[in-house]
């Protein structure tokens, strides 16, 4: 038996969201956003909701969590500074060939945001509310740093209603990447991340094994405290052995088998 239930995740789109518990799939009527959701077993034993929370979270708000809701807000912001503070803009506009502009900004850090919203959501109700906040942060920050550059009104809406059009799209096809091999991923970066002007495939190599490896450090963390505190460090663009987190590490024996 297959259920359905409204998704709160506030994502600033027109028309109510359906969230597919089986498939992780959200969709409305223009698009549909895959989320990678794991079989863990939170998340593969259906959460016990009232009849109550069901019919309030039906009507758009959100039902009681287990968590004070103030502290998931407060870690979602968190969780989200720190896909703005502790990554090194810099190197990726250097090792990517992406112009210095609050595009290319843009495109890094929905990068790291998609990542969090994959992980975070895999901790149920709390989860996909605090990823709307997470959501809520990104666009609060985008909106002031174009005002700080003196984008006037218009032109700042404009860029606005691409970057929400880029961002719903760079969702799709991540996920789609994630849940696929390389290539699909590697697509996926092309597109979105490097606008479809990536000539250099050792550029988008680089981004594929950095990608599955945040995917993997993060996936390692512990739930409850990301809910709590949204703490994330990231690791580097550029490690001396990043496969090595990439790969399980074989056991080693001595002559005894021990």
């Amino acid at each position: 038996e297959k259920y359905l239930i409204r998704c709160v995740l506030n994502l600033q789109v027109a028309g109510p969201l359906l969230y597919h518990i089986k498939t992780g799939i959200c969709r409305n009527s223009s698009f549909e956003i895959l989320f990678n959701v794991k079989e863990t077993p939170q998340t593969a034993m259906e959460e016990e909701v009232g009849a109550f929370t069901k019919l309030i979270e039906a009507m758009g708000f959100t039902g009681p969590l287990k968590y004070n809701k103030w502290k998931i807000k407060i870690a979602a912001l968190r969780m989200y500074t720190c896909c703005v503070e502790r990554i090194n803009y810099d190197e990726f506009f250097e090792k990517c060939s992406l112009p210095d502009t609050l595009n290319s900004w843009f495109l890094v850090a929905q990068l790291h945001v998609w990542i969090c919203l994959v992980r975070i959501r895999q901790e149920g109700r709390e989860g996909k509310y605090m990823c709307r906040y997470i959501v809520h942060s990104m666009w609060e920050d985008v909106e002031q740093r174009s005002k700080i550059m003196g984008i006037d009104a218009i032109h700042r809406k404009e860029s606005m209603r691409a970057m929400t059009e880029t961002f719903y799209a760079a969702i799709f096809g991540y996920d789609e990447g994630i849940l696929s091999d390389d290539g699909v991923l590697a697509a996926a970066l092309w597109r979105n991340m490097f606008n479809r002007q990536c000539e250099d495939p050792r550029q988008l190599e680089l981004m594929v094994e950095y990608v599955r490896k945040q995917m993997q450090f993060i996936d390692a963390l512990d739930g409850e405290d990301l809910l709590l505190t949204g703490e994330v460090n990231w690791r580097p663009l550029l490690e001396d052995n990043a496969q090595s987190i990439l790969k399980v590490p074989t056991p080693t024996y001595n002559d005894a088998g021990l």
